[in-house]
């Protein structure tokens, strides 16, 4: 069974795990991704799996997610390398259904020949539980990927979250209309652990992309595209910011930047709910 005839929306999955790999964003095994299954996709899984549905036994979280208890998620595999992702899918992605409290899962799917989910699996459960609890269900993708530039302000900058957003949304203009709530920003912490799983879901109640320094980018989306386009856009600036700090002999002190004042009359223009604490406060608007 292809994974088109299990389900359609693997199909996008494999595809965004490619366009991530072809932006270099996936050295050797680095990122990972996971999506929430809509409940007709979880009925057309059933039925694609019929009779030969075969679950592994349950395994437990080491965390707990109500609000996603039943549920079905895809992800990566654990040591996948992207770039293999649309060659192999059947053994570098898979489903999982979660228990009936939330705290451990099972395989349904896919992770053949002895693959297991995502190290980060932890993470992407806590994210996707925040994220369902505060889009009101919209939010379906959890995204990580390791873009240099974004890694690189972390190097640069003080790893403050109000710092490294303004040196993002003054640099170009779509910043502030992808992300107005800014980006989270975390000091680096263990991989894979339940510590950073518990400090992202804090910053993903406030934010919608998360900046692990010296590590990467988690994002979140209401659907594949919304979730590129978020990593898309925020490496694009941080790239800028980097070019013209390089330009500029090394100083942030740029000579021409996006004020307070237009950052506000963008977010007036377009509705958004821009965060405030982001912004400065001697604005005329």
């Amino acid at each position: 069974m292809t994974s088109s005839q299990l389900l359609p929306v693997v199909e996008d999955f494999v595809q965004l795990c490619t366009d991530g790999f072809l932006q270099g964003w996936h050295e050797c095994n680095g990122g990972n991704l996971s999506y929430r299954l809509r409940p007709e996709e979880v009925e057309q899984l059933r039925k694609s799996l019929g009779k030969s549905a075969t679950s592994s036994e349950w395994t437990p979280l080491g965390l707990k997610a109500d609000n996603l208890a039943g549920q079905y998620l895809i992800t990566t595999a654990a040591g996948c390398h992207f770039q293999n992702v649309a060659k192999h899918p059947l053994n570098t992605t898979g489903i999982v259904e979660l228990n009936e409290q939330g705290d451990a899962y099972r395989i349904v799917w896919g992770f053949a020949d002895g693959a297991a989910p995502t190290s980060e699996l932890p993470s992407h459960i806590l994210n996707h539980s925040v994220r369902t609890e505060v889009t009101g269900g919209k939010s379906r993708v959890i995204y990580h990927a390791h873009p240099k530039n974004t890694i690189a302000l972390t190097a640069l900058l003080p790893l403050d979250a109000r710092i490294i957003t303004r040196s993002l949304w003054k640099v170009m203009t779509e910043c502030i209309l992808v992300f107005p709530q800014g980006v989270g920003v975390l000091p680096w912490m263990m991989p894979g652990s339940i510590e950073i799983a518990r400090a992202s879901s804090k910053l993903f109640r406030i934010h919608d992309a998360v900046i692990w320094a010296h590590h990467g980018l988690f994002v979140a989306g209401d659907d594949f595209e919304s979730a590129f386009g978020l990593m898309h856009s925020i490496e694009k600036a941080a790239d800028i910011y980097l070019r013209a700090r390089s330009a500029n002999k090394g100083s942030d002190d740029f000579p021409n930047t996006i004020s307070d004042d237009d950052l506000r009359a963008i977010a007036d223009r377009f509705g958004l709910a821009v965060n405030e604490a982001f912004l400065d406060d001697n604005c005329l608007i």
